[in-house]
């Protein structure tokens, strides 16, 4: 600090790293498998290794890294503070607030779970082994477990808010996801909304047997969403966002597609290699910023 000081009496010209560095807050959630916070495969998963990346290559800050769930990681990124999260689906209401990078993941998008005894009861919402949650929801006949503040993309995110709220069970917390999947597990909740790599992981650490759900597509959805790197809409934010889209533009071609592809069931590997080669092609980079 003496240093600093002398210097600016002195009209001295001092390296940059003679200045204290802003810090960039890192707002992470248990994710897996794209983070993953404990057990043996802790710190592997996908985004997990993005970070390391995007951490090495930037070392014009100090980083932090902070756990949070979904709501108050939302509340972070409206602050003034300069907070990332680096697992944001993009949403008209997010964009408010939030400036985004260019996508960094194509990830299967969600779909409904159910256990294999109950598919009886989505039978007259299922056609063409894909299910219609928007005429599900209005029948009000079950009720779906969702993570709060979560987006399950701008699509179904619509589904849930015109939907019978009563039809919705809505959970807080940072295991948000285990304790759906453990009331539904005891037959407290028929239905949950879920990532099939998400729901397989999580299963196996609780030691229930995901060979009891099924998972179906829903109506309407594409196959993947994309996520991206979002920053507080700040002077901060939007500066480290055009360094992080330099980065990424390598990161999402050459790490982020096997280290997805290695949680997935082997017969999904090879086809879901093949479809990301052409995800970040002009035209599917620009409709996945405007309808992830």
């Amino acid at each position: 600090m003496l240093g600093v000081v002398l210097g600016m009496m002195l009209g001295i010209t001092l390296p940059a790293s003679a200045w204290a560095k802003e810090t960039l807050i890192w707002l992470l959630r248990d994710l897996p498998p794209l983070t993953i916070f404990e057990g043996p495969q802790k710190g592997q998963g996908v985004v997990d290794q993005l970070l390391t990346e995007l951490i090495a290559n930037m070392p014009e800050y100090d980083h932090s890294i902070v756990r949070v769930n979904r709501a108050r990681a939302l509340q972070m990124l409206q602050s003034p503070s300069f907070t990332c999260d680096p697992t944001l689906i993009w949403t008209p209401e997010r964009d408010r607030y939030v400036t985004y990078s260019i996508p960094n993941l194509g990830a299967l998008s969600n779909g409904l779970v159910v256990r294999k005894q109950d598919t009886s009861l989505i039978a007259p919402f299922l056609k063409d082994g894909k299910v219609d949650l928007e005429a599900l929801l209005a029948s009000r006949l079950l009720k779906l477990g969702i993570v709060a503040e979560r987006s399950y993309g701008p699509a179904v995110d619509e589904m849930l808010k015109a939907a019978p709220q009563e039809t919705l069970n809505r959970h807080y917390g940072n295991d948000a996801v285990t304790n759906l999947l453990q009331m539904q597990h005891l037959g407290r909740l028929h239905l949950l909304l879920g990532y099939l790599p998400e729901i397989r992981y999580l299963s196996k650490q609780q030691q229930l047997s995901a060979d009891h759900l099924t998972v179906y597509p829903l109506k309407g959805i594409p196959r993947y969403q994309f996520t991206h790197v979002g920053c507080s809409d700040t002077p901060q934010g939007n500066e480290a966002i055009k360094h992080i889209d330099q980065l990424l533009q390598s990161l999402r071609r050459d790490l982020m597609p096997t280290a997805y592809a290695r949680w997935l069931d082997p017969e999904l590997r090879d086809s879901y290699l093949n479809d990301a080669r052409h995800f970040f092609d002009q035209r599917a980079a620009d409709a996945a910023v405007q309808a992830p």
